[in-house]
């Protein structure tokens, strides 16, 4: 709920002098700035991929519930999330990153963080799209839809293993979302609706029964969102 808190806050309060320091121009980059970027990824990837998890911490919960099997510790469940939330913060420095190169190439708008040239934007999407029918994104998605096979397959005792099976299950996660994720630089990093729309398609691929088909639809509809943008230009 912070999380998402900060998200709406930053991306209506655009004029703010915190929000700015998470939009530098090209050549205004310091270790506030990059702080306050790597920040903004940070949060904003909490916040769209917790929700998103939540199926695989109950699994872990009831697991513990049931009698503590196989060593696991009552406070798993956090190491868990902890584990699950480091891969997406190493993401967002990833993304950190990618913002900078962007800003320096003059690239995107820093003020939203989209890109500016349509063709672009367009190939992003497409490329998107056609990911959503990979083999790769239908193995770690697969992964991400079976909690308790997860569970099964991947057992480590006490909250060490807590934290290192939120690992491995954060690897899956960004293995099935970090082309969702790029298109945050298409329809801007600070567009409101943008994250609602992607965390939902997130949500939609991870849970809803019949999934993995409503993510290939999902990249159908990328591929052709993104030939349109490119001919329309």
């Amino acid at each position: 709920m912070l999380a998402w808190w900060f998200v709406v806050w930053s991306t209506t309060n655009m004029d703010h002098p915190i929000v700015t320091l998470m939009m530098p121009m090209a050549g205004g980059w310091n270790k506030f700035t990059v702080a306050a970027v790597f920040a903004m990824w940070s949060t904003m990837m909490a916040a769209m991929m917790l929700p998103a998890a939540l199926p695989v911490l109950d699994a872990y919960h009831r697991v513990l519930a049931g009698g503590n099997p196989r060593g696991a510790s009552p406070g798993g469940v956090f190491y868990f999330a902890a584990g699950h939330l480091l891969i997406w913060i190493a993401f967002a420095s990833a993304a950190t990153f990618v913002q900078w190169q962007l800003v320096g190439s003059d690239a995107i708008e820093p003020m939203m963080i989209e890109l500016r040239n349509p063709i672009v934007a367009g190939g992003v999407l497409v490329a998107a799209g056609a990911f959503q029918w990979t083999p790769f994104k239908n193995a770690c998605l697969s992964r991400c839809r079976a909690p308790i096979g997860f569970l099964l397959t991947e057992w480590w005792p006490g909250r060490s293993g807590a934290f290192v099976m939120g690992l491995r299950h954060g690897l899956y996660c960004v293995g099935c979302c970090w082309a969702l994720m790029a298109l945050m630089f298409v329809f801007g990093a600070m567009n409101l609706l943008a994250i609602i729309m992607l965390t939902a398609v997130v949500i939609i691929e991870k849970i809803i029964p019949q999934g993995e088909r409503a993510a290939r639809f999902i990249g159908a509809a990328l591929i052709l969102f993104g030939i349109y943008w490119i001919v329309s230009d």
